[in-house]
Parts: structure tokens; sequence; C-alpha cells
């Protein structure tokens, strides 16, 4: 075993982690910890960065540029329409005030599912949360949390979601987006019902310890009631066009699924052209989004490159064997590489990345069916990849909701890293109980 290679394996992975949590570049902090993967292996340094590395960051742009591209410009128009923000509204104040703990993961469940952006549905849906999470008096430090849980649990990684998190499986492993249906929808439901239970639990237990909606000079109540929204059964058209056609099949060929976000994306324009403020012009929109799927890939292809040099290691090798003698069902040890692996990126669809290359030819060596791997890879990307070094856990808690990782990630981390991890287990459990299951 190759000791020293191993070390500097785990020492570059605990780097990438530590320097990302004190925001350096990300381009820099992965160049540094390729160097250290490189100078503990005893790889030569210019081949590993001009092939090695660049191969794996070309390879996932290839792959996933479009479909980034196709989901930023679909989560831009669901915006500018109105129609993101139709659905939170509609969703958030039919359930009430006295339920607001269920209508706002639900309002995000839903256009994450859809294919809308974590940030975009976080940020359609922080306004009306902010106005109800006042109405009710409830701890305003559970709202980052409460934003995580919805649009990046449950409704991201579930059987069906037009998400980046079933793309990468399909691609790799020539699934369907539906791969381990009944599995993932009993997966998905705990997580959903449990972070519900506990969300209720923890607003209770603060509520009785004397805590109160936390009254900021900068919070804005003024959400338009009177705006002028789509209809919330038109707003939703878009993300149906995308679930439907990204689950059908043309005979045995699969929807391409960048022209099925693509036709949701024109069919929001077409449907809520109307509501769209015309002093801005939609070039200017497909402008932005973009920018933002640029930004977006380029980042993740980062990571990947990284893991690529990782992957190319003998150290790395003799990891891949110690995990898979871990005792209990062969699936655990997936769960358990999957969900490490994007927890040190901090990234589940970066994490994704690296993970099913890698892992899910080992898996289907062993005979394992395909949609079983697809499904539990996705199921547990979406558990330590929580960690508080993750872009959209900062986003949300310091930039959009204005709160401390101190106060409110400890709420944070039971929606969106111990009960998603827990519900990956059942979905272990389950998978291995009944291998059969569609």
């Amino acid at each position: 075993m190759n000791t020293l290679g191993i070390i500097g394996i785990v020492l570059a992975f605990a780097l990438l982690m530590f320097l990302i949590m004190k925001n350096l570049n990300l381009y820099l902090t992965v160049f540094i910890c390729v160097a250290v993967v490189i100078i503990l292996n005893g790889l030569a340094p210019y081949e590993t960065f001009k092939e090695t590395y660049m191969a794996g960051f070309v390879g996932f742009f290839k792959n996933y540029f479009l479909l980034f591209l196709a989901g930023t410009v679909l989560a831009k128009f669901m915006d500018i329409t109105g129609a993101a923000k139709s659905i939170a509204q509609t969703v958030i104040k039919s359930i009430g005030k006295d339920m607001a703990f269920v209508s706002v993961p639900i309002a995000c469940g839903i256009l994450s599912y859809g294919g809308v952006s974590a940030h975009v549905a976080a940020f359609c849906v922080f306004s009306i949360a902010l106005e109800i999470w006042y109405e009710a008096d409830l701890p305003r430090r559970a709202l980052p949390g409460t934003l995580f849980f919805g649009v990046a649990t449950f409704g991201m990684i579930s059987p069906g979601a037009v998400q980046i998190h079933n793309a990468v499986p399909s691609t790799n492993l020539g699934t369907s987006y539906m791969a381990g249906a009944v599995v993932g929808f009993i997966s998905c439901g705990f997580m959903l019902l449990a972070g519900l239970a506990y969300l209720k639990f923890w607003l209770d237990k603060a509520k009785k310890n004397g805590e109160h909606f936390d009254h900021r000079p900068d919070d804005n109540f003024m959400t338009d009631e009177a705006a002028d929204l789509p209809n919330f059964f038109i707003a939703l058209i878009p993300l149906i066009i995308c679930i439907v056609l990204v689950n059908v099949k043309l005979g045995d060929a699969k929807f391409p699924v960048e022209v099925a976000v693509c036709l949701g994306a024109l069919s929001a324009l077409v449907l809520m052209w109307k509501y769209i403020d015309k002093s801005k012009p939609i070039t200017v929109s497909f402008q932005e989004a973009l920018t933002t799927a640029i930004i977006s890939v380029s980042n993740t292809c980062c990571v990947v490159g990284f893991g690529a040099v990782v992957s190319s290691t003998d150290a790395f090798q003799d990891i891949v064997k110690v995990m898979l003698n871990i005792p209990g069902p062969r699936l655990l040890s997936l769960l358990i590489g999957t969900t490490v692996i994007c927890g040190i990126c901090g990234s589940a669809s970066g994490g994704l990345g690296i993970a099913v290359p890698i892992l899910g030819p080992v898996y289907t060596q062993m005979g394992i069916n395909p949609a079983i791997i697809h499904r539990v890879m996705s199921l547990s990307s979406s558990a330590l990849d929580s960690l508080p070094h993750n872009g959209v856990v900062v986003t949300l808690t310091t930039g959009l909701c204005k709160e401390t990782h101190h106060d409110s990630y400890p709420l944070t981390c039971v929606l969106s890293v111990i009960i998603p991890f827990i519900g990956s287990l059942i979905g272990v459990i389950l998978f291995t109980m009944f291998p059969g299951l569609p």
C-alpha cells in the first residue's frame, strides 16, 4: 500500500476543504491541492496538469455545459416572467402562516424538482417567506436552514428531478432520470417528512425558549400581493414540460435533457410574455444566464479536474479497495464513498462529477443494477455536501438571509446533512432487501 500517496490525497482533500472555507480563490485552492497530490504521489507535474487535470476539466465541461446553460436560462426566464414568484407565493399563501414551516420547503421543493437552480429558487421564495415568518413570529435564524432544506435535498435528488444530480449518473451509467424510482421516492419522502417534523420541533422549542422574529432594519416586508403575476397553473407549465420530456422515451432513446429544459424555458417566454419588464431586453437576461452558467460549470469543472488527478494515482486505487471492503451491504460503501467525496468538494454536483465515473464502473462490474447505483449515489450526494463551506449554504446564510453560521447552521446541519444521510441509508437498506424494485 502506498502510504505516502494516501497521506498526500487525504492532506490535499483536507486542504481543499480548509482553503475553500477560508474563501481563498477556488482555482488557486485546487491548483495548490493538485500540487500536493503530485508531490506526495511522485507524479510528473507538467503532464499531470496538462493532460490528467485538463482531461477531467474539459470532459465535464463537454458533457454538462449545455445542461448548465439550459438550466440557468430556464431559471432566468422563470424569474423575469414572475412565474417562480407566482408559484412560491401561491403555495405559501395557500398553506398559510400557521403552517409556514411546511409551505416554505414545499414551495422551494417544487421549483427545485422542476429544474430551477437552488440559488434562484431560494431567492424567489425568500421575500415571501420573510413576510410569513414575520407574521407567524418565527425565529429568523431558522430561515437559511428551511430554505436550503427545500431547494437542496428531497426536491433536488428525487427520481425524475430535472437536476444535474440525476444528469451525471444518467450520462455515465446510461440510466433514466427515474432510475430506482420506488426506493428513491420512499427515501426522499422520509427526508421531507422527517425534516418537517424536526423543523416543527425546533421552532416550537425555540419559541418556548422565548425566541421571536428578529427584525432587521433592512428587512423588506412590502411584498406586493397585487403585483401582476402569472396564474399559478400557467406558471407551472414550463416545469411540467421539463419533467415530462426528461422522463419520456422516444422508442429506445431518451429525450435530450438539454432540449427538454430549453423547451421549458421557451414555453415560459411564450406563455408569460406580457409579464416581462420590456425595458430590459431579453438578450440581456440571456447574457446574464450565460455568464452564470459559464461560472457555475467552470467552478465545478475545476474541482472535477482535481478529482481526475486523484483518481489517476495508485494510492487512490488502494483507497477504493479498502472502501469496497467496508463491512455490511456493498451499497453502504458506495454511499460512504460518494457522500465523503461530495463533502470534501462542498458540492453535490462537483462530488458526483468525480465519484460517478470512478465508482460507477466498479459497482456495475460487481453485478449491481446501474439504476440502483444511480439512485444511491444521487441520494447520498445530498448529505455531507452541505457542510459549512458549501457555496449555496454560505450564500443563503450570510448573503440572502444575513444570518451567521453560528446561529443558523446547527438547524441547517440536521435538515440537510443528518436527515438526508439517514434517508440515504434507508435507500441502501431497501435496495439491499428488494433489489428488483423499479
